[in-house]
Order: C-alpha cells, then sequence, then structure tokens
C-alpha cells in the first residue's frame, strides 16, 4: 500500500510514539477541541479529563505504526471503530480536521524530530487510513438506512415509559414519534442520544437493554455522581418527552448461532447489554449460566425478571454475588467474583463463550481468571462503556 520511503518513516516514529504518544495525542485534543468547538459533542469530557480517551488514541496510533508493513493484523480493530464513529455521526468532512490537527500536534510536540519528511509520510498514512473508514462507514450508514424502520442520522422518539430498575438503574423506553416502525438490532448493540442539555450539543451511547423485536427500543441509565446526562435523564426527562437518536450501532453482540455453553458475567451497569442476550437467546435451549456482581440488593437491577426467565427455561441458571448485602438480600455469594466461582460454573473443558461487561477493574479481573481457567481467549468477549483499554494484565 505504502512506498518503502514512508514506510520506513513511519516506522522511525515508533520509538517516539512509545515514549510520547500520550503527549501527542492529550495536544491533539487540546488543539482540535479549542478551535473547532463543533466538535465537542463527539467526547465524553469525563474520558477527556481522565485521560482515557488520548490513551487508546495514543494506542491506537503506536498500533497503526507498528504494522504499517502489514495492516492486515489491525483488521480485527476495524470494525468496532466503524461502528463507534457511525453510533455518534462521524461524517467524511470531519476526517480532514483531524489529519490536519493530528499533523500540528505531532510537529509541536516533537518540534525539530518531525521533519517535513516524516510528516508527509504521517499525512499519506492518515489520509489513506481515513478514506479506508470513510468508505466503510459509508457503507454501514447506506445498509442500516436501507432495512424496514431504518433511518439515517438522528430520528425523533418519544419516551413510552421510564421505570426505576434499582436505586441507581432507570429505564427508558422508546417509541417511534412518528409512528412507523423501528429498525431491528442485535442483542448487544447501543443507541446514541443526541441531546441539548442548558445549550450544549452532547451525544451519549447507551446500551440496548430489551429483547430485539420489541416495539419499542429500551436503554437502562445508572445515574453517574457529577454525570451531567445521567442526571438530566433521571431528573428531566418523563414520559412524552421527544429525544433524538441514532440508529442502533456496535460490534459487541451475541453469537446466536454458538452452541457451546454461555456465560453472561456482568458487574453493576453492565447487566444492560447482557440482558438483551439473555431475552434473545434463554428459550434457545442453550445452558446458560447469568452471573451478576452488584453492592447490594438495592442495587441490583433486573433481578426479578432474570428469575422469571431461570423459572421459566430449565438451561438457565442465575448466579447473584453482592460485596456488602443489606438483611434480606440473600445473595448466592458474598464478596468478589473470583476465579473459584467461575470455575465451578465452566464445564471440565473450558469449552464456554465468556461474556464480561463492567466496570474496567471487574472486567480486568474477570478476563484473567478466564485465560487462567482455561477458556481460549477467542471466546472471551467484552465492551467498554468508553475508550478502548487492554484488559490482559502484564
Amino acid at each position: 500500500m505504502f512506498s518503502p520511503q514512508t514506510i520506513a518513516l513511519i516506522q522511525a516514529t515508533v520509538p517516539l510514539l512509545k515514549t510520547r504518544g500520550e503527549d501527542i495525542t492529550r495536544h491533539f485534543y487540546g488543539i482540535m477541541l479549542s478551535e473547532h468547538p463543533e466538535l465537542k459533542a463527539f467526547f465524553n469530557e469525563a474520558h477527556q479529563a481522565q485521560g482515557t480517551q488520548a490513551r487508546a488514541l495514543a494506542g491506537a496510533v503506536l498500533a497503526y505504526a507498528s504494522h504499517i508493513d502489514r495492516l492486515e493484523a489491525l483488521a480485527p480493530a476495524l470494525p468496532r471503530i466503524v461502528q463507534k464513529h457511525v453510533s455518534l455521526g462521524v461524517q467524511p468532512e470531519h476526517y480532514p480536521i483531524v489529519g490536519a490537527c493530528l499533523l500540528r500536534a505531532i510537529r509541536e510536540v516533537l518540534g525539530d524530530v518531525a521533519t517535513d519528511d516524516i510528516l508527509a509520510a504521517w499525512g499519506e498514512a492518515y489520509g489513506s487510513l481515513a478514506r479506508l473508514l470513510i468508505d466503510a462507514e459509508e457503507a454501514v450508514y447506506a445498509r442500516t438506512a436501507a432495512q424496514p424502520g431504518g433511518w439515517r442520522g438522528e430520528r425523533t422518539l418519544r419516551v413510552l415509559r421510564k421505570v426505576h430498575e434499582s436505586e441507581l438503574i432507570t429505564s427508558f423506553y422508546l417509541v417511534p414519534a412518528d409512528d412507523e416502525p423501528l429498525a431491528p438490532f442485535i442483542a448487544g448493540q447501543y443507541l446514541t442520544l443526541v441531546l441539548d442539555i442548558d445549550g450544549q450539543t452532547i451525544r451519549r451511547n447507551y446500551s440496548l437493554s430489551d429483547a430485539p423485536q420489541q416495539p419499542w427500543y429500551r436503554i437502562s441509565v445508572k445515574r453517574e455522581a457529577g454525570g451531567t446526562v445521567s442526571n438530566w435523564l433521571h431528573d428531566r426527562v418523563e414520559p412524552g418527552a421527544l429525544l433524538q437518536v441514532q440508529p442502533p450501532a456496535g460490534e459487541f453482540t451475541l453469537d446466536t448461532h454458538a452452541r457451546r455453553p454461555l456465560l453472561l458475567v456482568t458487574g453493576g451497569v453492565g447487566i444492560t447489554p447482557a440482558m438483551a442476550m439473555l431475552e434473545a437467546t434463554a428459550a434457545s435451549g442453550r445452558p446458560i449460566r447469568f452471573i451478576h456482581a452488584a453492592r447490594h440488593g438495592g442495587a441490583h437491577a433486573f433481578r426479578e425478571r432474570v428469575d422469571e426467565l431461570a423459572q421459566a427455561h430449565e438451561n438457565v441458571e442465575a448466579v447473584y454475588i453482592y460485596d456488602e448485602p443489606r438483611d434480606g438480600d440473600n445473595p448466592h455469594a458474598v464478596g468478589r467474583v473470583d476465579r473459584e466461582l467461575l470455575a465451578r460454573q465452566m464445564p471440565d473443558d473450558r469449552d464456554v463463550d465468556l461474556y464480561l461487561l463492567g466496570p474496567r477493574p471487574f472486567m480486568q479481573a474477570v478476563y484473567n481468571h478466564g485465560l487462567a481457567l482455561g477458556v481460549p481467549a477467542a471466546q472471551l468477549r467484552y465492551e467498554f462503556f468508553g475508550p478502548t483499554e487492554d484488559l490482559q494484565a502484564a
């Protein structure tokens, strides 16, 4: 794809990206969001403040540079990037802005080391990746709009019901304001709300938490301390409210064709996409263990519904673990999801599909327990509610 000179110049920057990558990406975001405030809506301010956005981008840039001579190795990562961009409504005209700001950040952070030749090589490499992503994203936009009930861009949905699932999590049932059908989705996908809060446009992804093929979409939102959007939804959005919504997106989806045992292991609000997966597969006869960790019963959403599905389907078994149980909570275990507990839910050959969702420390622990128990890495699936990070301990 690239000339030997371009490949050599990009590869020469790899050592610098390892040591200065986050400096470059932090500077990049500072430039872009200050000079192009219209793009702020595409980024979560909390992720910016915590540095996770800059860290994730630095990792992606380093991976691209490290594999510039064998980009096929990065192909598995592209669907997630494409789906995330599509969910937010990223458009072709955004790419030149990003490219210009990135090249400027490289020059300003690295100084004289970033020669004209190196910047030209990075401009070529970025342009090639941009064209690839633009084409892939257009294909998804077109395919989504063409399906029954599909659309492109924003669509107005009305809040049909608002249901408190726990002390922290509230569900919102959304139906089309135009009374036309809704596009189908795959369990594990999410919606993007495009909100105007006090004059500021904000985009947020929320997992679809009910079964596919319902006449509504359901999202279930945890109230976060200091969370602009979650508190606004909890406090100010009531039945009848109209919301602007992007079509369902996301590549973290349930493989409905697999027949091996399924472990859905969730912590806290990570239960939301797992509920859609459970609803979609409970009646399949496939062995399912639904393992959920919560602080206590008051923080545990959907317990009655999971119990109902377990009672109705012999193949479904629920296991609840509470950190700090209250009187009358009756969890199956107290403490954390540890290796021994997971081992008891698996067959001896460890041939299972293990989907894990929750806070990063929770997912890191479960992921490494799964590897230690012998679950193939390809059968360990997870999704981040934010910038992707590596789960495997160094």
